[in-house]
């Protein structure tokens, strides 16, 4: 069997993102299970490239051999439906959806229709669509019309983290995402600034790259609350992992998750965890492995944190509920064998 595989993804595959950090591991799994995978960059700009951008990137992808088995990045995808109509008898196409377009923070309403539309016509000449979580599987079923015999659900892998500690008296609060404001990183701020009364010291770690907007308005909202002397904005970092080692809860106010990459991984190290009943989230974190409000309510998230900061018993129980979620999360590798199983079908 021919064991091809064209993985087409917007921008640079080494950002710093999960839904990145997912294709990335995919690749090297892939290819470990005897996959020859060819990664294209389709460039800058997606969901909303130039039209300069949009036609290279569709340029790119007319030239494949006939036949090819090719796989794109939702990110792009979903903004490809002319392409994808037009391609589909061509080659065969399958989907990666790490979200529906239209579910992302601060779309606009004629913005949602409109991507709405066009991943949902993009999805139509697909032969299959993967995601990365039961909850986007349902999404994609509900809102983007994809029968569910063509979805399979690949959740993303989690590699075994070494138990979290800080070895400081007062507890060390970690949030790890872009700074974008889907992570809701305004929210928490506004939650510590209810706490001053506790011990604890903050540290959000994230790209300030992406959305350089929001990143300035966080800067500034932490400075208005008088939080810079217990908050770190520390940008982007190379081991977000050892960061966890170095922590005592984890908290990720996010509007939305596809799947939540980083919660599973602050499992994996037995942090306790605080965040939103957003997206897929309440299906990674159990209810015993820390607290779960709802999106942009301040009064909840401070009340969760308050509680894991105040409660050294508590956060011990809600650690050790979280190591064992944490060891029972799927590897990469099984990830890559429901990826590869399916792509054979298909092939």
């Amino acid at each position: 069997m021919n064991r091809r595989l064209v993985f087409a993804f917007p921008g640079r595959l080494d950002t710093k993102t999960g839904g990145y950090a997912y294709d990335r591991h995919l690749i090297r799994e892939l290819s470990d299970l005897g996959w020859s995978v060819e990664p294209v960059s389709l460039g800058e700009g997606f969901p909303d490239p130039s039209p300069v951008v949009l036609a290279q990137a569709e340029r790119q992808l007319s030239e494949l051999p006939d036949g090819d088995l090719v796989l794109v990045d939702g990110l792009a995808f979903g903004v490809m439906p002319d392409w994808a109509v037009r391609e589909a008898k061509r080659l065969r196409l399958v989907a990666l959806v790490h979200h529906p377009l239209a579910l992302e923070t601060g779309v606009s309403a004629e913005q949602k229709q409109r991507l709405l539309a066009s991943e949902t016509r993009a999805l139509s000449a697909v032969r299959h669509v993967f995601v990365t979580s039961h909850a986007t599987a349902r999404q994609v079923a509900s809102l983007l019309d994809v029968p569910y015999p063509k979805i399979t659900a690949a959740l993303p892998g989690t590699e075994p983290g070494e138990i979290a500690s800080s070895g400081m008296v007062e507890p060390h609060i970690l949030s790890v995402g872009s700074l974008t404001r889907r992570k809701g990183h305004d929210v928490l701020l506004r939650a510590l600034a209810l706490l001053r009364h506790l011990a604890w010291r903050a540290t959000i770690i994230g790209s300030p790259d992406l959305d350089p907007v929001t990143a300035k308005e966080l800067a500034a909202l932490c400075e208005d609350l008088s939080l810079t002397d217990r908050v770190t904005l520390a940008g982007e970092q190379p081991d977000v992992r050892a960061e966890m080692a170095r922590a005592d809860i984890f908290v990720l106010a996010s509007r939305y998750e596809g799947y939540g990459m980083v919660f599973a991984e602050a499992l994996a190290h037995g942090l306790p965890v605080v965040g939103c009943r957003a997206g897929a989230v309440p299906d990674v974190v159990p209810q015993d492995a820390g607290f779960l409000v709802e999106v942009d309510d301040i009064d909840a998230l401070a009340d969760a944190i308050g509680r894991l900061v105040a409660d050294g018993p508590l956060r011990e129980t809600m650690a050790a509920a979280a190591r064992r979620a944490g060891l029972a999360l799927p590897t990469w590798r099984e990830t890559a064998v429901t990826v590869s199983n399916r792509l054979e079908d298909i092939q």
